[in-house]
């Protein structure tokens, strides 16, 4: 890999609409993704650490605690600042959007330098981000792009695009398609394979990438024939889980398999977003009377949540996609560091997250695909779960 240096750069092959450039791009080990953060570290000046907490106040924002990404987000973004030497204010708001309107109020009222902002909903923050603003407090979303607002100064990322496609690989890679990266398989069987899909909460801007991005790989095997979606539930609308809640899709994967599905034809994949999400799909499934062999489906994920991770080496889940907490964290404090000393944070997409008022400088990381035969790689040795947390 070679040695990054501290400047700007574009990394324009990793636009939403360019979904076929970044399959000819190879995943990055976690390894590398590890040198890359470091050299992003290195890149950003220190705060005081001689001041201790004197260093001024950050406030973070987290949606909810339902979802144990979103702690380890948070509890990674509080490490990390603190030992920059500031004050950390962390909240969560239970995915309820006047409470993060009202914990971001209050941030403000309490002297916070910076913002760092995973929302509950990008679009409802635009009258408190004016506050913001008006008091020169600088705003960075966090994994959840902030729209409808201009005083968004910088957004911490991963690929949302590429995990979509990712998502979509492991399904094909489980079906005996494609290879984990996309590269069809010599021989592979010719289907047609019944899937059903699944969306996560359309007032999340993520949601829509992950959508696009599977289905920029789906999509030309459902016209085919290859694929066969029974349910016809191929719009992001019809597929959405509000609040990327696994009761929610839960219920919908009832609904789908009692009227798609009770003829005896079965489901042989499930396109499925999120891991707590999957989790509901896996107890439809099981309720259906699916078991886990032969005719159990290959489900998608994402987030590498300890019991979706179980759920792996058990058989019921295919794969998990692992966007490293650690490293996303070290981003954005990396960002609120510079920008607090009037440096530019070094951001490598400025083109693709356009929140409906300005395309937002961002910092794009890489995902990681997780399957059975690299949980121990990918997640144990990298020190993110141990192996008696797993079950290893």
């Amino acid at each position: 890999m070679d040695e990054i240096g501290c400047m700007h750069h574009n990394d324009n092959d990793v636009h939403q609409s360019k979904g076929n450039t970044v399959k000819k791009r190879s995943i990055i080990s976690l390894v590398a993704a590890g040198a890359l953060v470091a050299g992003l570290a290195a890149c950003a000046p220190a705060a005081d650490s001689g001041s201790g907490g004197e260093s001024g106040l950050i406030g973070v924002a987290m949606p909810t605690k339902s979802s144990e990404r979103w702690i380890a987000d948070g509890n990674a973004l509080k490490d990390t600042l603190e030992a920059e030497g500031f004050t950390v204010d962390l909240q969560y708001a239970e995915d309820d959007i006047p409470t993060q309107v009202s914990q971001v109020e209050n941030m403000i009222t309490k002297g916070a330098k910076v913002l760092i902002i995973a929302a509950i909903d990008g679009t409802t923050l635009t009258s408190v981000l004016q506050e913001a603003a008006d008091g020169g407090i600088p705003v960075i979303a966090y994994d959840r792009l902030i729209r409808d607002s201009e005083n968004v100064n910088y957004y911490a990322t991963f690929d949302n695009f590429l995990v979509g496609q990712q998502q979509a690989w492991t399904l094909l890679n489980g079906l005996g398609l494609t290879e984990l990266d996309g590269t069809p398989i010599a021989d592979a069987p010719k289907g047609p394979f019944n899937i059903e899909l699944f969306a996560g909460s359309l007032d999340d801007n993520n949601a829509f990438f992950f959508f696009n991005g599977a289905m920029d790989v789906l999509q030309p095997l459902i016209d085919d024939g290859t694929l066969v979606v029974k349910s016809g539930q191929t719009d992001i609308e019809q597929a959405a889980t509000l609040r990327w809640d696994g009761e929610v899709a839960q219920s919908r994967m009832e609904d789908l398999l009692t009227a798609n599905y009770s003829d005896g034809s079965k489901v042989n994949a499930v396109l499925s977003p999120y891991d707590g999400l999957s989790r509901g799909i896996i107890s439809a499934l099981t309720d259906a009377g699916y078991t886990v062999g032969a005719e159990w489906p290959i489900i998608s994920g994402q987030d590498a949540e300890v019991d979706s991770v179980k759920a792996i080496l058990a058989g019921e889940q295919y794969a998990t996609i692992f966007k490293d907490t650690r490293e996303l964290a070290k981003v954005a404090a990396g960002m609120a560091v510079a920008v607090l000393n009037g440096d530019e944070p070094e951001i490598n997409d400025t083109t693709t997250y356009d929140n409906g008022k300005l395309v937002v400088p961002s910092y794009l990381l890489q995902p990681v695909q997780v399957t059975k035969d690299n949980v121990k790689e990918a997640l144990v040795d990298t020190g993110y779960w141990t192996a008696a947390e797993i079950g290893l």
